[in-house]
């Protein structure tokens, strides 16, 4: 791989003359690049341990990887395709909302929504005029490239924020917030950045807003309805074979951005919120799924964050260190607090909790990858905007992540876990009009001590084995279940959904879940048991 060369744009469309500068690809070639390829992959999986114990961001760690392969590091490998970047960084960041999205649970997020969509928008708004003033006046970049740099940078990363919230036990409305955000503020900023980006006089700020309002409201649409559609279509046709369930849900997931993005709506909006719409339609084997998902979500994190490193110059960002830095410096402490203020001012937060929200608008691939837009449109100083925001996004990620745990202790907004959630992965049973339900007993659960009768289960299920200690055996009513058990429960059609119910009410709040109160909003099957069995 040393000394390969992937910087001409007509090479690599096969324009005229590419014949001569282009060599044939043998099979040794590819040999090479698999070998290369395996070999990064492999580093950057064991990076993953380091940054795990160091708390710094995976992202820069798989930057530093690409920067050191390239033609300023030891592989001297040459890239400079900034349109070939542009399209993997953009199915990259597909997969990345899907898996995002699929982990996303509907309860924690639902209060958040309101917050969010302000975030996304109001907010978006704030921090692009913010940040431009401050590109304008301090850095003296014109207004044309100040404005698509205020743009570029206003977009929190979904990589990002999915990677490190889910390490820190934060409010559910905080972390809901968040998530949110980072789903659908994906959709305004490539408006703001394509508009910018084009050649000749800028739209008026109201044709703008029409227009993002107009996608957003046709990408919501695509993805709420082929994510009802998919998850309506898994839960009633019973597949041949448990691998193809995880295939049929990424498919879904990405047929929505296909959709949305042809229907001349958000694609991005599309993605996350019919995986959002999949992840909690309680699909048979779920817990496959969801590994399948977070698998491909780490390959689309590695090769996107490695060939945005290839991408950069390192010898050439001299003299856009300050710049970035000023920049960011301005976004960190001014366009993302008044942001926030802005933006969650009709919901009453609490001073807090916004200021958490402030310093947790993280930065990663996002605007790396929409940086790129107007270097493919030919925009006057393309490259200074790139090297500016890469640096941006370097320095001040490893600044924001690793101090978001301490942020987050002075204020303190640190929650402790709770009960750890049941581990339920469904096969239906076709022929019998069934639902097999393997049920694991984590660490955490108040399962544990509680008698199988204790269950009670709504009539048409029960508990059919246990497995406990790599042994099996048939289970009676007073059996206690125990931690580390496996359960395999055998549920009608009918009350499918009601067991699920239940037992996670009891995973929660043990034998007292009913007078607890923990899973009366799922329509009263709770309660109807209750009736039934005289508890």
């Amino acid at each position: 791989m040393a000394g390969f060369r992937c910087s001409d744009p007509e090479a690599a469309r096969g324009g005229p003359g590419s014949a001569r500068k282009e060599q044939p690809l043998t099979v040794h070639h590819l040999n090479q690049l698999l070998l290369v390829c395996s070999l990064v992959l492999l580093f950057a999986v064991a990076a993953v341990r380091i940054s795990s114990r160091s708390g710094l961001p995976t992202l820069l760690v798989y930057l530093g990887i690409g920067v050191a392969i390239g033609q300023d590091g030891v592989g001297d490998v040459h890239f400079s395709n900034a349109e070939l970047t542009q399209v993997i960084g953009y199915a990259a960041l597909v997969v990345i909302l899907a898996e995002g999205g699929l982990g996303t649970k509907w309860k924690e997020i639902r209060p958040a929504l309101p917050a969010a969509s302000s975030l996304a928008v109001v907010g978006v708004a704030v921090s692009v005029g913010v940040t431009a003033t401050a590109a304008h006046y301090l850095i003296g970049l014109e207004w044309r490239q100040a404005l698509i740099i205020g743009a570029v940078v206003s977009s929190t990363d979904a990589a990002a924020v999915f990677s490190v919230l889910r390490k820190i036990p934060l409010p559910a409305r905080v972390t809901g917030i968040l998530e949110a955000e980072s789903g659908f503020n994906d959709a305004p900023v490539v408006i703001l950045v394509v508009a910018f980006s084009t050649a000749g006089p800028v739209e008026h700020w109201y044709a703008l807003l029409g227009e993002i309002a107009l996608e957003l409201a046709i990408g919501a649409a695509v993805g709420l309805a082929v994510g009802w559609l998919g998850a309506y279509g898994l839960r009633h046709v019973a597949l041949p074979a448990s691998g193809l369930y995880p295939i049929a849900v990424m498919a879904i997931a990405v047929a929505a951005y296909a959709a949305g993005a042809l229907a001349h709506g958000s694609g991005f909006l599309a993605v996350y919120l019919a995986s959002m719409l999949l992840g909690n339609a309680k699909l048979p084997h779920w817990p496959a799924t969801r590994g399948f998902a977070e698998g491909l979500g780490w390959i689309a994190q590695i090769g996107m964050f490695v060939l945005l490193g290839l991408l950069v110059t390192p010898h050439e960002m001299g003299d856009d260190i300050v710049p970035a830095l000023v920049i960011g410096l301005v976004l960190t402490m001014v366009a993302r607090p008044l942001s926030v203020v802005a933006s969650l001012l009709p919901f009453r937060i609490p001073w807090q909790e916004q200021a958490l929200l402030s310093w947790a608008g993280l930065r990663g691939a996002v605007p790396i990858i929409l940086a790129t837009i107007p270097m493919v449109s030919g925009i006057a100083e393309s490259e200074r905007i790139f090297n500016i925001v890469f640096v941006l996004v370097v320095v001040y990620t490893l600044i924001q992540g690793p101090t978001l745990p301490w942020m987050a202790r002075k204020l303190r907004l640190g929650e402790s876990p709770g009960a750890a959630d049941l581990g339920i992965e469904s096969a239906p049973l076709e022929r019998l009009r069934g639902h097999l339900l393997s049920v694991a007993i984590p660490k955490g659960s108040r399962m544990h001590g509680v008698e199988v009768g204790e269950l009670r289960l709504p009539p048409g299920a029960a508990v059919t084995l246990v497995v406990r200690d790599a042994k099996s055996f048939v289970p009676n009513p007073t059996t206690v279940l125990r931690l580390g058990d496996e359960l395999l429960v055998v549920a009608t059609d009918p009350v499918r959904d009601a067991t699920e119910r239940r037992l996670r009410s009891v995973g929660q709040g043990g034998k007292l879940a009913d007078w607890l109160g923990i899973g009366d909003a799922d329509g009263g099957a709770e309660h109807r048991t209750k009736h039934r069995t005289g508890l």
